[in-house]
């Protein structure tokens, strides 16, 4: 049964970052409405003669997320029942399930009752949430804890508590950067990293989409400093054990590259491929953080013990 759940975690993580990215190249492509307003049908028919490429790209989007849904239902059941005794296996399971059913509500509510931008960009939010159980999941079957011997490792209360501020703040973050998709902010400001070369203080010649744009590259511009100088202090701190160093790294590595294609977004006119990639890079970004609190939760819970 071990040798199944390790199949379908691969299967299921995998597709959950089409779901992410199919989602995204929804919005991009402007392709919410390719259906009409009918849900889970395509414009009231389960395949509609009048075949258009916005037809196709939420027709497929729907048809992957209804796919997963099934796998990561299953994933969830099976990991619940065998792997329960894992103190994290049944928190993770209704997650992946529970968000996984609400991005599902979200976008047929989207497509029914045309929410606000606003209220959309949190779509994106609630996918990487449901993505990023999935994906933790496949860690604790993988038994990766075991591997790295991460099981033994103290994290400090101070650095678990930074942790979670980090993670918080890039949930904030990854709305921003969806909120600048959504309103379609992603090209007012021709020129990175200031808005249009404008003097960066001059706040007042802002117009509300540069100031959701530059609001977004400010946001993004604070996650980049500090996980760079948390990355080098938590791996100066915990250099004895692999799994922080190499995690660590990683970590810095994926919100390097994080901006290297926010900022390639503009140079490139927002290609397609990039913006893509852009989503990607935050999802794995946002899951190695919520690893890292699987760790810490577990750190404080010994620590309590030993107190």
């Amino acid at each position: 049964m071990v040798k199944i759940l390790k199949w379908l975690s691969i299967i299921a993580s995998l597709g959950m970052m089409f779901v992410l990215i199919g989602g995204s190249l929804v919005t991009k492509t402007d392709s919410g409405m390719g259906c009409g307003s009918s849900w889970p049908l395509c414009e009231g028919q389960l395949l509609p003669s009048d075949i258009t490429p916005k037809l196709i790209i939420e027709l497929a989007h729907r048809f992957i997320s209804g796919i997963m849904g099934f796998v990561v239902l299953a994933l969830s059941i099976l990991s619940w029942i065998y792997l329960g005794h894992i103190r994290e296996v049944k928190f993770l399971s209704f997650m992946s399930s529970f968000f996984l059913v609400l991005q599902a509500l979200l976008g047929a509510a989207a497509v029914i009752w045309n929410q606000s931008d606003f209220v959309m960009a949190t779509h994106f939010g609630i996918s990487l949430i449901s993505f990023t159980a999935v994906f933790l999941l496949m860690l604790l079957i993988f038994e990766i804890d075991t591997k790295f011997d991460a099981k033994t490792l103290i994290i400090q209360k101070k650095h678990r508590v930074e942790l979670y501020l980090l993670t918080i703040y890039t949930i904030a973050v990854v709305y921003t950067g969806a909120l600048v998709r959504h309103v379609q902010a992603s090209m007012v400001c021709g020129s990175w990293p200031f808005c249009n070369n404008q003097n960066p203080l001059a706040f007042g010649d802002y117009n509300f989409y540069q100031w959701i744009q530059m609001g977004h590259r400010t946001a993004a511009g604070i996650l980049f400093i500090w996980t760079i100088v948390f990355a080098v202090r938590m791996i100066r701190q915990y250099r004895s054990h692999r799994i922080m160093n190499y995690g660590w790294i990683v970590t810095a590595s994926l919100i390097i590259l994080q901006v290297f294609f926010g900022a390639m977004n503009i140079f490139t006119n927002i290609n397609l491929v990039v913006s893509l990639v852009h989503s990607f890079v935050i999802s794995v970004y946002f899951a190695m953080l919520c690893y890292f609190i699987i760790l810490s939760t577990r750190s404080a819970k010994h620590e309590k013990g030993n107190g």
